[in-house]
């Protein structure tokens, strides 16, 4: 299994911007496609975004389209969220996990850790 590490979150206030970290342990993070989720507090976690094995398709859920981007850098086997514009409503604890498409992003392959909370202050 691949050990995944979420960092960069913190208390920012509307509209301000944050940049959330994925590490991956190992070799193989390329032949997985990477996706980020959040849960925010008394709420089911829900799919944000994801990015295909080399970048070139990236999902987004509606909420936050035009605000937040995907990406990766294979070679730190790292993925990342920029999230823009961000929203008292973004508050939330944010995961980040793998599947082998974006295609079954729905249903990730790792089991859930700690994420990284993001609070958002009106």
């Amino acid at each position: 299994q691949v050990q995944l590490v979420e960092s960069g979150g913190g208390l920012v206030q509307a509209g301000g911007s944050l940049r959330l970290s994925c590490a991956a342990s190992g070799q193989t993070f390329s032949r997985y496609a990477m996706g980020w989720f959040r849960q925010a507090p008394g709420k089911e976690r829900e799919f944000v975004a994801a990015i295909s094995r080399f970048g070139v398709s990236r999902l987004f859920a509606d909420s936050v389209k035009g605000r937040f981007a995907i990406s990766r850098d294979n070679t730190k086997n790292t993925a990342y969220l920029q999230m823009n514009s961000l929203r008292p409503e973004d508050t939330a604890v944010y995961y980040c996990n793998l599947a082998l498409s974006t295609a079954t992003m729905t249903t990730p392959l790792n089991a859930w850790g700690q994420g990284t909370l993001v609070t958002v202050s009106s």
